[in-house]
């Protein structure tokens, strides 16, 4: 319930005044039944925009940290992000993958819509990277399309480390349903889940129209971080 009066009645209307989104494609989100909607992720924002806009509820598998922070803060930032439904995710160890396909096929078996950001973390650079081949096996194993979306703009209204965003407007774009039903059955072969996959991000790069990068996003913020131990910036 308390879904959806964010949706409708506090947080949907205020950030569509705020930063009035263009939306494109919209037609492409299914009335009912289950679906994948995968984007880019550029921004903490793009969080609550693009649900913001959909006439259904959809579901994202979140990182486990928003929902363990310590003291109130965390209390009510894991209350807030459990209201609008997301679901908690721990992305270490070996098993962090299984279990976010395993919350992710919970969510698809109820025909529900579920949102997932196939690079694994919020791009650090504005750049896309390499997808994560979790979002073809959930596509596959559960035998539904998925639609590419391109959240355009929200890189420059907050980028990371801003904590408040920029009021400026953005752009939404949803692209035409993937169908994998070719691959059928091949969701434990590499070949077929990472074909599938790249072309999921091929499918949100022509939304989007940013630069590719074929290495993922962890392991080249990874690098940027060691390399900014070795060269520290001086103050001016």
């Amino acid at each position: 319930m308390f879904y959806y009066v964010l949706k409708f009645v506090v947080l949907g209307p205020l950030l569509r005044l705020l930063f009035r989104p263009r939306i494109e494609g919209l037609e492409h989100i299914p009335d009912d039944g289950a679906a994948i909607v995968a984007g880019n992720h550029l921004s903490f924002s793009d969080h609550f925009l693009m649900p913001a806009i959909l006439k259904r509820r959809i579901t994202f598998l979140a990182k486990a940290e928003y929902f363990t922070g310590p003291g109130v803060k965390g209390k009510l930032t894991a209350a807030f992000f459990h209201s609008i439904g997301q679901i908690p995710v721990d992305r270490s160890g070996k098993e962090a993958g299984q279990a976010a396909i395993r919350e992710g096929l919970g969510v698809l078996g109820k025909g529900e819509l579920l949102g997932i950001y196939p690079e694994g973390t919020r791009s650090h650079d504005g750049r896309l990277y390499k997808g994560k081949v979790g979002v073809a096996v959930m596509a596959i194993r559960a035998g539904v399309p998925v639609i590419p979306c391109a959240m355009v703009g929200t890189f420059e209204i907050q980028p990371p480390g801003q904590k408040v965003p920029r009021i400026k407007r953005v752009t939404i774009r949803f692209g035409k349903p993937l169908d994998f039903s070719r691959y059928a059955g091949l969701e434990d072969q590499k070949a077929a889940i990472r074909a599938v996959t790249d072309e999921i991000m091929y499918a949100i790069l022509g939304l989007s129209g940013q630069e590719y990068v074929d290495e993922y996003a962890v392991k080249a913020k990874a690098a940027q971080a060691e390399e900014s131990k070795k060269f520290p910036r001086r103050p001016r």
